[in-house]
């Protein structure tokens, strides 16, 4: 079943065309790696997707609902979480603060209830506590024991996570990953490419995801999409990209691609 649709999509910015008439499919329950070389277009076409970037042409659909005019909470509502490139954590909340951030969306409660706290609010509180907890749990040691702890305490590995244990607690359909291994060293990075899996086989959930680690996207995807110039270039299993001569003058230029 197709999850997203994207029909030649393009974003230009003044007179840079930052994505290109780019189509792709993601099917449910795929882990789809999308690479290039840095200014490709990757994150330009992730923001699109989740309704940070107006598009100026084409069109995107997500479970058969169109997203393309959609704001980035209607896109969220639908069933579909991000993480950034850049870590975004808040340093004075607790781990569980933040997983329970990831729950805003499905809770009731607004001003009122939680100034008058009837009986409906304080057991709503009770069951995002007991998925946030849930959530933590599925990072085993790497977070569970710390859920009273400032996210300024914790490892740059372990906010990573975080992060993504904030955009799991939403319950997404489809989770969008923007290089999660980024400043990672190789065996932090191989920890993500196993939680990646994890994520897809124990709680269903499709991935896609941003990465430069070639180890991290070969191990983990099912499929690779490459763009170059804000342009499709190439799209396969892993194998079939490792060796596609288009890819590897992208990354490494003619002379080596020949």
């Amino acid at each position: 079943m197709s999850l997203l649709e994207v029909q030649s999509v393009s974003v230009v910015f003044g007179g840079l065309v930052a994505v290109k008439k780019v189509k792709l499919t993601i099917q449910e329950g795929e882990i789809v790696g999308l690479i290039g070389p840095n200014g490709a277009g990757k994150t330009t076409l992730f923001n699109c997707v989740c309704g940070f970037q107006p598009v100026d042409e084409g069109e995107m659909t997500f479970q058969n609902h169109s997203i393309h005019t959609l704001a980035p909470h209607e896109v969220a509502a639908l069933g579909l979480a991000r993480t950034f490139q850049t870590s975004r954590i808040f340093k004075r909340m607790t781990v569980l603060e933040h997983v329970l951030l990831g729950q805003y969306s499905h809770q009731r409660a607004g001003l009122w209830g939680a100034i008058t706290r009837p009986a409906w609010v304080i057991e709503e509180e009770e069951r995002s506590r007991a998925k946030g907890l849930k959530i933590l749990s599925f990072f085993e040691e790497r977070l569970l024991p710390r859920v009273h702890d400032f996210a300024e305490t914790l490892s740059f590995a372990n906010r990573r996570r975080l992060e993504i244990a904030r955009a799991l607690v939403s319950e997404p359909k489809l989770l969008l990953l923007d290089e999660p291994t980024a400043g990672m060293n190789p065996n932090e990075s191989a920890g993500i490419a196993r939680l990646i899996k994890k994520i897809r086989d124990e709680l269903g959930i499709t991935v896609f995801l941003i990465e430069h680690d070639m180890k991290v996207i070969m191990g983990a995807s099912d499929r690779i999409i490459v763009l170059d110039h804000g342009e499709k270039i190439a799209e396969g299993l892993p194998e079939e990209i490792r060796h596609n001569h288009g890819v590897i003058e992208a990354y490494l230029g003619r002379k080596h691609g020949a």
